[in-house]
């Protein structure tokens, strides 16, 4: 009897194990610019590196606060690694990363993440005709971005391995007290 319930646990187990690679979604390993970063300079790239190898239809895009995108090439995907450039340099400003990739169960993970650019902003020398002490009129001026990025949550909706360690460990469970069951009933007729 025992030796029953033991071999069905067995082959539950043999069914599972497999497919435990399927469980996992493909998670963001590293990020350039990184998330929440403060930038004293702007970027030239964004380059993101995941755990897995990419889709050719993994999307990347990166937009202004105010929506608008900044000029920048196409996203190219190389193993597992995403990446654009920018065509012009960045202004100042708070910048969101987006990213859509697919895990190879087909599972589809969207998140994104901010980060700041804020350069030094050069000082302007009055022009060769004006007075040292009048301001021109002719120089823009200058607005600063908060010096740190608001502290918002990275929404990353991949679930990791825990969710698929959990529901095989349930279905285990599940399995072994229908075999007890069943193997009591048998008993005792």
């Amino acid at each position: 009897m025992t030796k029953r319930l033991l071999l069905a646990l067995a082959a539950v187990l043999t069914l599972l194990l497999p497919a435990a690679p399927a469980w996992a979604h493909n998670s963001l390993v590293e990020a350039t610019p990184a998330k929440n970063a403060t930038l004293k300079k702007a970027p030239a790239a964004v380059k993101l590196r995941f755990l897995d190898t990419l889709a050719d239809s993994t999307k990347l895009a990166v937009t202004a606060a105010d929506g608008s995108t900044p000029a920048q090439s196409p996203a190219t995907v190389s193993g597992k690694t995403i990446s654009l450039t920018f065509t012009e340099p960045l202004p100042n400003g708070v910048y969101t990363v987006a990213y859509q990739v697919a895990a190879g169960d087909g599972h589809v993970t969207e998140s994104s993440y901010k980060f700041t650019v804020a350069a030094p902003v050069a000082a302007t020398s009055a022009p060769a005709g004006a007075p040292a002490g009048v301001p021109s009129s002719a120089a823009p001026a200058a607005t600063s971005p908060s010096a740190a990025p608001a502290a918002e949550p990275v929404a990353d909706d991949s679930d990791g391995p825990w969710l698929g360690l959990a529901a095989g460990l349930g279905i285990l469970v599940l399995a072994g007290a229908a075999g007890f069951v069943f193997l009591r009933r048998r008993s005792a007729r």
